[in-house]
């Protein structure tokens, strides 16, 4: 080792403490310092980026089936409003009849877990928290049925790809309940949007529902994360490509899918983990570890 030595031959005082500053955390001291920089990144991740959401229900099959999780983007409608085809979760208004939610633990380890879990994302959802496809933004018209396709701005709507045991066309409309596959032409109100699920037998949505405000909705669900062979992405189907804009909504810029904001943000927290890792100067070795959201 090669060391830097005064004009009198001593080593330098300022060198010989700057060797030990640099010196290594002990692993006991940086381990509870990593888990605590771990957990206040997914904080802030799930608080203003990204957040993983549960499905409890059949009402999206078979886009989504129960007990997947997908990402949402929650950054996205902050620069521009939801458009036709996107999945979107939402706060259900007064109207929406809340979801089955499960019965809350009532042992302290359960208490704490559904903490963490609600603070880190990963929780199951609220029994307000719903999660449903945009079909009508402000001023659509929407109504069903012609031929049995629903109709938005006088285009049918060609939804095979992704809706799965539609509604009987056969029972009259119902504004009380969404059994029917026909409602009446509605005109979606400006600053709303109107949504429905994939699994139409089953969905209670705008239908019988009515139309969910833009400022209750939570973010884009743009990934399916778990399970790991369902693990794919969730863009919007062809048939809205061409739809007119409606008249009674500006225009604006139309968005680039799949969307851009989402890859950004899953770059961050690996960006801000690696550096962590890379400041502690500790080599890891060791078998790797998949992670579960």
């Amino acid at each position: 080792m090669v060391q830097m030595l005064d004009e009198d031959g001593t080593v330098d005082p300022w060198r010989r403490r700057a060797r030990r500053t640099r010196r290594q955390m002990p692993l006991w001291q940086e381990l509870p310092l990593l888990l605590v920089v771990a957990f206040c990144l997914a904080v802030l991740i799930r608080t203003f980026l990204l957040q993983a959401f549960f499905i409890p229900s059949g009402s999206m099959e078979n886009t989504l089936l129960i007990g997947d999780r997908v990402l949402v983007n929650k950054v996205v409608y902050d620069v521009r409003d939801p458009v036709r085809g996107e999945v979107v979760v939402f706060r259900g208004t007064d109207r929406w009849v809340a979801q089955e939610a499960p019965a809350p633990p009532t042992n302290f380890a359960g208490k704490v877990g559904r903490t963490l879990g609600d603070l880190v994302g990963i929780s199951r959802p609220g029994e307000k928290d719903f999660i449903k496809r945009v079909i009508g933004v402000p001023g659509d018209r929407v109504w069903c049925c012609d031929k049995g396709r629903v109709v938005v701005n006088g285009v049918p709507l060609d939804e095979q790809g992704y809706v799965s045991e539609d509604s009987p066309v056969e029972l009259p409309p119902n504004p009380k309940e969404c059994r029917s596959r026909q409602f009446t032409e509605i005109v979606v109100p400006p600053g709303q949007i109107f949504v429905m699920g994939d699994h139409r037998l089953v969905s209670q949505d705008a239908r019988c529902q009515g139309p969910v405000p833009i400022d209750n909705v939570v973010g884009r669900a743009f990934m399916i994360v778990w399970p790991s062979q369902r693990w794919t992405t969730l863009p919007v189907p062809e048939t809205f490509a061409d739809l007119p804009r409606p008249n009674a909504a500006p225009a604006r810029p139309a968005p680039v899918d799949p969307d851009p904001v989402g890859g950004v943000v899953l770059i961050l927290p690996v960006t801000a983990a690696l550096s962590v890792l890379a400041r502690s100067g500790r080599p890891r070795r060791g078998r790797g570890r998949r992670l579960h959201p």
